[in-house]
């Protein structure tokens, strides 16, 4: 038995009604007290031996459900598939058929919970849901058929059966399995993704996160649909963030708009697999004008990727965090006042007033200059003036000189 399968064994112990089939209607019984979870099942050899084919012939076996205890225990019917290999199963996936060999009249059908193959069967009087009354130290067979359907994924390949019971009256550890083979054999891999963080900072006049989702497959065969993907983002607090995400799509940047709270971005073709290589889809990510968020926040990215036909439950959720700022606009330039002179002072020179506007930063922290800041003091500045000024008074100063000198000759 899987750790996969042997988990939600152990989970419906104790959650039953949280774990019931889809395909089970709301007829379902509370959980089997523990006194009733006594029952064993027992799987026969499979008949033909051997490994199963993508739409080859079928095999079936026995299943006997027995009750040792001295009292009838309500028995109702759940087959585990647990796959190996990263693709999730749809319901035409596998052959499934029940018959009653020693049991009431017998209907199969298939359901899926969490993602997962399931197969279940009723009495037809009673229809779905129902389950059977295993005599008191008696049992119950039937007949179980299993194949592979055509679809059957190519990257999948053996599967463990188990025989249980989703009403908890099956005792531990006395749940069997069986392991079927799937010819051809193959080594069977799993999907990868992963975010890799680019950088943060300013992006021109708007800061920016740059990263980029990458994907890979390994082992053998392919995907037998294309992969989706979904983007959901979050921050502390309840201000609006007013989001902008763009993805890079043929060469060029493009707004990805959300779906109720979903950014869906652009689909990996089916047949992705191992010689596909690591797939990457770059993004960035913006706060627009109308954020609320007024200083550099944490932001929560999460990819859910899942098949886009058929068994869409999520294959993975990948989450990331990163800090972004909301925009800052510029501060307002003020006018410059000059003191009075009688030379006016130059204009700062626009590679000045180019270097102060210009922002710095580096890959952690990001930084507005300002348009009011220091000039250099180098080239024509705000000193010009006060040099023009101290001119002027020196002039003044020979002119009142000259004059005295003119008195004291006529004096003499």
């Amino acid at each position: 038995m899987s750790v996969r399968t042997a988990a939600a064994i152990a989970v419906v112990a104790g959650v039953v009604t949280t774990l019931l089939p889809l395909s089970a209607t709301t007829a379902s019984a509370a959980p089997a007290a523990d006194d009733h979870a006594v029952l064993r099942t027992e799987m026969g050899a499979p008949v033909p031996s051997g490994p199963l084919s993508r739409g080859g012939a079928t095999e079936t076996f026995d299943l006997t459900v027995k009750n040792p205890t001295g009292k009838a225990v309500e028995y109702k019917p759940w087959l585990l598939l647990d796959p190996k290999g990263p693709s999730l199963l749809d319901e035409n996936d596998v052959v499934f058929k029940v018959e009653a060999v020693d049991a009431p009249a017998t209907k199969s059908s298939v359901g899926g919970q969490d993602g997962e193959w399931q197969g279940l069967f009723s009495p037809s009087a009673k229809g779905p849901g129902a389950g059977f009354d295993i005599p008191a130290n008696g049992k119950m067979t039937w007949k179980v058929t299993i194949g592979l359907g055509a679809n059957y994924p190519t990257n999948n390949g053996d599967f463990n059966f188990t025989a249980t019971s989703y009403n908890n009256s099956v005792a531990p550890g006395g749940a069997d399995s069986h392991l079927f083979k799937v010819d051809p054999q193959i080594k069977t891999g799993e999907l990868k993704t992963w975010f890799k963080q680019v950088n943060w900072g300013q992006d021109g006049q708007e800061p920016r996160a740059h990263l980029d989702l990458n994907y890979q497959a390994t082992g053998d065969g392919t995907f037998g649909t294309a992969l989706a993907t979904s983007l959901t983002l979050s921050h502390p607090g309840a201000q609006n963030a007013d989001f902008r995400l763009q993805a890079l799509i043929d060469g060029r940047w493009q707004d990805v708009n959300a779906k109720d709270s979903r950014y869906e971005l652009p689909r990996i073709a089916k047949g992705f697999g191992a010689a596909s290589g690591v797939h990457t889809q770059p993004l960035r990510l913006s706060l627009g004008k109308d954020t609320k968020l007024t200083k550099r926040t944490v932001i929560t990215m999460e990819a859910e990727v899942r098949q886009a036909e058929g068994n869409t439950w999520p294959l993975m959720t990948v989450p990331v965090q990163f800090p972004l700022a909301p925009i800052t606009e510029p501060a307002p330039t003020e006018p410059t006042t000059n003191p009075t002179t009688t030379t006016p002072s130059p204009t700062p020179s626009s590679a000045v007033q180019q270097a102060v506007a210009t922002s710095t930063g580096n890959s952690n922290v990001t930084t507005t200059g300002s348009s009011t800041g220091s000039l250099a003091t180098t080239g024509a500045g705000s000193s010009t003036g006060l040099y023009a000024g101290l001119a002027a008074a020196l002039v003044a100063l020979g002119a009142a000189a000259a004059w005295l000198g003119r008195r004291r000759r006529t004096n003499a």
